[in-house]
């Protein structure tokens, strides 16, 4: 139940940071829906958001564990970096599936990771579904 929670969450925090980091036109980072339904652009969020899990539990934490070095010189701002690479990495996946979202270019990708990631934090944590569970 808490991860079903978590991807909403990640839904939500993706739809308010395309909202804020959305640009005019076709500038910054938006959402292109599945189709023309009424719900396309929320299950489109979800997929998103999905997408959004699976990459930062698999890729993200090995690139993160590589980088371990990058992040004591730098003292832990490349983390920025590396959240928005996995921005862009799970733009250009699902630009190959044809929808989802879309990145113009690689800071907006690091703007919309550091927006992203203090809404989600703010969430989860308002919610209580960062906290582990109790034995």
């Amino acid at each position: 139940m808490r991860s079903v929670i978590r991807v909403l969450v990640g839904a939500f925090a993706l739809w308010l940071t395309t909202l804020i980091v959305g640009g005019t036109g076709d500038h910054g980072v938006w959402i292109v829906p599945i189709s023309d339904d009424e719900y396309a652009p929320l299950i489109t969020l979800v997929l998103v958001a999905l997408a959004f899990g699976l990459v930062n539990g698999t890729l993200g934490r090995v690139v993160r564990f590589v980088s371990i070095p990058l992040y004591i010189i730098t003292l832990g701002l490349f983390g920025l970096i590396v959240n928005g690479l996995m921005f862009a990495l799970v733009g250009w996946l699902s630009d190959l599936a044809g929808f989802g979202l879309k990145v113009e270019t690689f800071w907006w990708g690091v703007l919309a990771a550091l927006v992203m990631s203090v809404l989600s934090g703010i969430m989860n944590g308002l919610l209580g579904t960062g906290k582990k569970k109790k034995p």
